[in-house]
């Protein structure tokens, strides 16, 4: 027998961890009040500018990567195309920010995830190759950095 998930099922869950990942808890996986954008209005720039353990990246450049990984899926989603991309260029560039650029990169990363956010909700078929991979692999990844923006806190703070 063959079973199938509605589309419109799957992204309003899909949706939903989403949301609790970034936003706002529901208590899906997540303790209240560590959502990604709730737990980076806790940190300064000048913690988010901290090398955590000497040698490991800053928060900022957690922050840039999530940015960076938004931007590659919303476009794979929307066109299929699997361009290369650098992913190691963030953590190679990006350290220290000021009030100014962390405030603005906390903006980017609104703007990203909520165009992210449009374009699954926009979304009328997960057949395509690695589409429901990707819409996953969204969550799964932004939720590792997550816990590694958390963890570093405890460092940092």
């Amino acid at each position: 027998m063959t079973s199938s998930i509605p589309t419109q099922q799957f992204t309003s869950e899909l949706l939903d961890l989403l949301t609790e990942t970034f936003e706002s808890v529901f208590g899906i996986y997540l303790d209240r009040g560590t959502s990604l954008l709730e737990t980076l209005a806790g940190i300064s720039a000048a913690q988010a500018s901290v090398a955590v353990g000497g040698q490991c990246a800053t928060i900022a450049a957690q922050v840039t990567h999530i940015c960076f990984y938004l931007d590659v899926l919303d476009r794979f989603i929307q066109t299929g195309q699997n361009e290369p991309a650098d992913w190691g260029e963030v953590w190679r560039s990006m350290s220290g920010v000021t009030p100014q650029e962390w405030t603005a990169l906390q903006d980017r990363l609104r703007q990203a995830y909520q165009r992210t956010r449009a374009t699954i909700q926009a979304y009328e078929c997960w057949d395509q190759p690695h589409s429901l991979a990707g819409a996953m692999g969204i969550v799964a990844h932004t939720a590792y950095h997550l816990g590694e923006i958390r963890q570093a806190t405890c460092t940092v703070k």
